[in-house]
């Protein structure tokens, strides 16, 4: 269940870790494991990873552990981790890590603890390389990957006199993004109130080019944004459709955003399984409203998130063996269950829990069968270092044409400078 501004001074931070990383931190275990008294687990996540039932389904069957969870904004997570990784201290027992920052933080991979090789073979196969050291340690425990559909107001897309039955809907745009911006323009003509059809171009870009065989990156870690004409031709259809008043104009998960939902300021949103929890989170008095189409073209990936333990932790033994646990896969579906968080463990695909799961929030739509099948048809797209930072450059860049403070050729020329220094 997919940045720039905010990490750029952890990231500088961050290339002094390896020298910090030689001072000791690696504490190992203490008093918990020798029997002198409880332990507290610090469990430090970005979002809504739909672990809370879980936590005490653990401590329950081990009493001598208590978790504790701290959840910061995105960046400011990420910010915080690159940060407390370079100082050797601060970080939690375990990390949580976007698929946008782990080719970052798999460079630092002396600074967590290998995982080791036991379950390879229980995830998707790039799924387990993305966490992978060249020197073949595993860092970090996958949790989910996102997928693509496109979920949507049914109500407000009835009241615009539009098809709002999931069919007919996936339908209408079947053939791609510049038929979801016909559908758009449409809707906007009778829309309610206050009603634009998306959230903002930055969450559009990232759907559209989770479709692309490449994005910001070739594989030998070159960055790629000026010089990629996928990269190119999602920005300009997102530019077409902030041109044409489509937007809300909102940066995703941003406060602004989040109220968003509640004020019914957009009619779609760029889906991944993991917004599925966002939107449930925002859009409580919204249940059965929203609905799940496919996502115009077919395919893609955005986001999914690891699991990762620091060496600078000082409950090593037993943060690994919680990240184990809560990455497991049981728990991997029951995650996917009560919050649509989709599995990176494959096997589970075609379990009839997971793949005739329907959700009641989103009108019954058959999340399993929708997230499921893209999964099973997706092909990666390579994630360099910085994929993170460029995807919230690109966002800022796209940002200014919604705001009226530049032109798209000149936000386009500005965004690819800033794109290519953060390669320097």
């Amino acid at each position: 269940m997919l940045r720039s501004r905010l990490v750029r001074t952890a990231t500088a931070a961050l290339a002094t870790a390896v020298l910090l990383a030689a001072c000791g931190t690696n504490k190992g275990t203490d008093a918990g494991a020798a029997g002198n008294g409880p332990i507290t687990l610090t469990v430090n996540l970005f979002g809504n990873f739909g672990y809370k039932n879980l936590y005490a389904l653990y401590e329950k069957d081990h009493p001598n552990v208590k978790i504790q969870e701290k959840t910061a904004a995105y960046n400011d997570h990420h910010r915080d981790l690159a940060t407390h990784l370079a100082a050797g201290s601060g970080a939690g027992d375990i990390e949580g890590i976007d698929t946008g920052f782990i080719a970052q933080m798999r460079e630092r991979g002396n600074l967590f603890v290998d995982l080791g090789t036991a379950r390879q073979s229980e995830y998707l196969d790039w799924k387990w390389k993305a966490s992978l050291t060249k020197d073949g340690k595993q860092i970090a425990y996958g949790t989910d990957v996102g997928g693509l559909a496109i979920c949507y107001r049914r109500d407000l897309f009835q009241q615009a006199g539009m098809p709002f039955e999931r069919d007919q809907v996936s339908a209408a745009w079947k053939d791609g993004w510049d038929k979801y911006i016909a559908f758009g323009k449409q809707y906007a003509q009778h829309a309610p109130a206050g009603s634009a059809f998306f959230d903002g171009g930055g969450q559009l870009f990232n759907g559209i080019i989770g479709q692309a065989a490449k994005g910001y990156y070739s594989e030998d870690n070159s960055i790629i944004v000026g010089t990629n004409p996928e990269v190119r031709a999602a920005w300009d259809l997102s530019v077409q459709a902030i041109q044409a008043n489509l937007s809300a104009k909102l940066i995703g998960s941003s406060q602004e955003w989040n109220n968003g939902f509640a004020k019914n300021q957009f009619a779609t949103i760029a889906c991944p399984a993991w917004m599925m929890t966002k939107i449930k989170d925002q859009s409580k008095a919204a249940a059965g409203k929203w609905d799940v189409a496919a996502v115009p073209g077919g395919g893609g990936n955005w986001g999914g998130s690891y699991l990762a333990v620091p060496k600078q932790g000082k409950h090593i033994e037993e943060a690994k063996a919680l990240a184990a646990w809560l990455s497991a896969p049981d728990q991997q579906a029951k995650v996917f269950t009560e919050q649509g968080n989709l599995p990176s463990i494959p096997a589970l695909y075609d379990k009839p829990e997971i793949a005739n799961f329907t959700s009641d929030f989103f009108n019954n739509a058959p999340v399993g069968q929708l997230f499921t099948a893209a999964a099973k048809q997706l092909k990666p797209q390579y994630q360099g270092p910085r994929a993170g930072d460029i995807q919230t450059t690109i966002r800022d860049g796209l940002v200014r044409i919604e705001q009226g403070k530049q032109s798209p050729e000149d936000s386009w020329k500005q965004t690819v400078s800033d794109v290519n220094r953060l390669a320097k």
